[in-house]
């Protein structure tokens, strides 16, 4: 569920999402709820980013949970929440927990570098280092 849409397999979602889900990414402003807003959500950002790839690199499981720390590869060629495209390549990496239930993956939180990403796009300049 984590890598495929990213390869045009936007199947995965209804066999995999329950319809209950609800997302919360810490760099939101609000939760999402459903399958329908977790495709919109990756839509705009597949848009942005239309040859990115997200790669699992480490994943386990203990009961209901899933935890997965996954990287961002893509190079920004469409608009991303008002930032202009750039044509600039970024790496980010981020992690989520899913729940899972008898209908698929039911909630999730994710917390990824969002502040390293804008920061690879030139959006704002990096912070100076302590």
């Amino acid at each position: 569920m984590i890598e495929e849409p990213w390869k045009d397999n936007w199947h995965v979602l209804p066999s995999h999402v329950s319809p209950t889900y609800i997302g919360h990414d810490l760099a939101a402003a609000e939760s999402h709820a459903g399958p329908d807003a977790l495709r919109e959500q990756l839509e705009r950002l597949v848009q942005a980013f239309p040859d990115g790839r997200v790669t699992v690199d480490e994943q386990f499981s203990e009961g209901d949970v899933v935890t997965s720390r996954w990287t961002f590869r893509g190079t920004q060629t469409g608009e991303l929440s008002g930032i202009a495209p750039t044509g600039k390549q970024v790496t980010v990496a981020g992690m989520t927990i899913s729940r899972v239930d008898s209908g698929g993956v039911a909630e999730e939180w994710t917390s990824w570098d969002r502040l390293g990403m804008l920061v690879q796009l030139g959006a704002v300049t990096e912070p100076a280092h302590a």
